[in-house]
């Protein structure tokens, strides 16, 4: 390890950005800093520099370094999430034995293929935003018929200045035969930004499924697996593509023909 600089905070702190500075722990701790001796010159928490950190592992070397430097053994890594690690590796095992069987489903195919074009793929917990509620409607049903049928659901909105809040919640419930869910709080983007004009009049949507980290571990582990299948079963999508907003049932049918929210050949006729 590099002997800790005496003197205080990086000079530029106040100037680098959150990736900078998140960076500038990574690094420290990559080259077998302690956290104790990350936090002496930068002006961190310990919370915020472990979720900066959480995926770096030291090596034996650095660990027997920090064991010779700091007699105590504060800082020295210990083990404590092996009991998880074991059940993800046990849910990505089984998850991985599913695929074959389950790629001549259309429907579980069509719910992959859209989490991998659309879904959060580094929080680890499900979630999907569009302005479409047919695709979402679609990832909720996809979600109660492959993860889980009690399946709970919390929404978010991302709006512009000049959105009525109360109003897009209202149309979103409905939209999604949601009538009493519940909301992080809403994103509004102020005024002057200047670089979209066709501002939608209920805004975009998140839809996180709760306690699904499980989930989101099959559902990485399905794309994965789907990616280097044969790609001749996918076919079905175009049967799917068509037939699946019609079994979704939408408090307003005539949606696609509502002029704040753009047809897909009104949108490509603007590109």
């Amino acid at each position: 390890m590099e002997t800790s600089p005496e003197a205080g905070p990086t000079p530029d702190w106040d100037q680098m950005t959150r990736w900078e500075r998140a960076e500038a722990g990574r690094s420290l701790r990559r080259k077998g800093w302690t956290y104790g001796e990350i936090m002496a010159v930068l002006p961190v928490g310990k919370g915020t520099l472990s979720g900066w950190c959480r995926d770096i592992r030291l090596t034996e070397e650095q660990i027997e370094a920090i064991k010779a430097r700091v007699p105590s053994q504060k800082g020295v890594p210990k083990d404590t999430n092996w009991r998880r690690r074991t059940e993800v590796e046990a849910i990505r095992a089984r998850a991985a034995t599913e695929v074959q069987e389950r790629i001549i489903d259309s429907f579980w195919v069509a719910g992959v293929v859209l989490y991998w074009a659309e879904g959060d793929k580094t929080s680890r917990r499900l979630s999907l935003v569009n302005t479409d509620p047919r695709a979402l409607n679609l990832f909720i049903r996809w979600i109660r018929n492959y993860h889980e049928p009690h399946a709970e659901f919390v929404l978010g909105l991302h709006l512009h200045a000049g959105n009525v809040e109360s109003d897009a919640k209202t149309w979103w419930r409905a939209a999604l035969s949601m009538p009493d869910a519940g909301f992080h709080k809403t994103f509004i983007k102020p005024p002057g930004t200047g670089h979209r004009k066709n501002h939608l009049a209920h805004g975009v949507c998140r839809v996180v499924m709760r306690r699904s980290g499980d989930a989101w571990q099959r559902t990485m582990v399905w794309i994965d697996r789907l990616s280097e299948e044969n790609p001749s079963p996918l076919i079905d999508l175009v049967r799917v593509a068509s037939s699946t907003a019609e079994q979704i049932p939408l408090k307003d049918k005539a949606a696609g023909s509502n002029p704040a929210r753009p047809t897909i050949r009104q949108n490509q006729t603007r590109a």
